[in-house]
């Protein structure tokens, strides 16, 4: 009987030892491959976003100013100019700042409904104030020429000069454009006058001024000068008796624009606008009387042209 019961209490201690041993081993499962961290603490939350994905910096890029519309939202625009060419840009008898371009940038300002704020560059920097961001704009009888449509916008005109050979009243060796070739000359050498005396081989001196410029001629150390009618006009308005004439003048007018940084195509827009409804309401003309003497806000026939002192 006892061997019956060990036989019997044995095969019960199997089969619950069995049970036991299959009751512990669950079936293996798969984890899906695409699986985060969130879905393991079995939340479900988003992935948090990386560190250097930051919606607000890129919204902010996206959304960056134009130079228009930092000129709007300022009320300020920005101008370069000398200060010291006269008729165009310099100080009158009150110290103010005035004259032909002086004046015109202000109208444009208006025209954009902004105040505008001058700064005093010497010729050297003016462009460069540009590329600096210094200015937002340069008038200051700024002649388009091919090199500088290289590197910026420019503006519809909104003055047409003439350039002009200047010599001494009793020069009779210089009648026109090719016998002043090898001639001694004055100029600033960054203009666009420069490039016409290296067409004509002339040895120049540098000069920062008109005025030097007619200094020199009459002192005998030069034999010509280039620059424009306008600036003739006026230096013979101030001293009439000095004794100079004008030689020669280039046909093709020489058109002055304002050139803005490239890639402000929304500025050069509003300059053209401004310019456009100057030139219709006649203020280029009134501010070309006033201070030119004649409307060089528009080209002149050859007609006029001859008739320019």
């Amino acid at each position: 009987m006892k061997k019956r019961n060990l036989i019997l209490t044995a095969a019960l201690f199997a089969m619950t030892a069995s049970l036991a041993a299959c009751g512990g081993q669950k079936p293996a499962t798969t984890q899906p491959a695409a699986a985060t961290a969130a879905e393991t603490k079995g939340g479900d939350q988003k992935e948090e976003p990386k560190e250097d994905q930051k919606p607000e910096e890129t919204a902010a890029a996206s959304a960056e100013k134009t130079r228009y519309e930092k000129i709007l939202e300022s009320g300020v625009l920005k101008v370069g100019t000398e200060g010291t060419y006269k008729p165009f840009t310099y100080h009158d008898d009150n110290n103010e700042l005035c004259g032909y371009d002086v004046e015109a940038a202000r109208a444009i300002g208006e025209k954009m409904g902004v105040k505008t704020e001058f700064s005093e560059i010497t010729w050297e920097g003016l462009l460069t104030s540009l590329d600096t961001g210094t200015v937002d704009l340069v008038l200051n009888q700024v002649g388009v020429t091919d090199e500088r449509k290289a590197k910026y916008d420019f503006s519809a005109p909104y003055l047409y000069s003439y350039i002009a050979l200047i010599t001494k009243t009793d020069n009779n060796d210089i009648t026109d454009w090719d016998s002043a070739n090898g001639k001694k000359t004055s100029l600033n050498v960054s203009s666009n006058y420069a490039l016409i005396a290296e067409k004509y081989n002339m040895d120049i001196t540098a000069s920062d001024t008109f005025s030097k410029d007619i200094e020199l001629l009459l002192a005998g150390r030069t034999d010509c000068v280039i620059n424009n009618t306008i600036a003739f006009n006026d230096f013979l308005t101030q001293k009439p008796d000095t004794p100079i004439k004008i030689a020669a003048v280039l046909e093709q007018a020489d058109t002055v624009a304002v050139p803005i940084t490239q890639g402000n195509d929304d500025l050069v827009e509003a300059v053209n606008k401004a310019v456009a409804e100057l030139k219709a309401d006649g203020t280029l003309t009134e501010l070309s009387n006033k201070y030119l003497g004649k409307d060089f806000s528009k080209e002149l026939t050859l007609e006029d042209r001859k008739s320019t002192r």
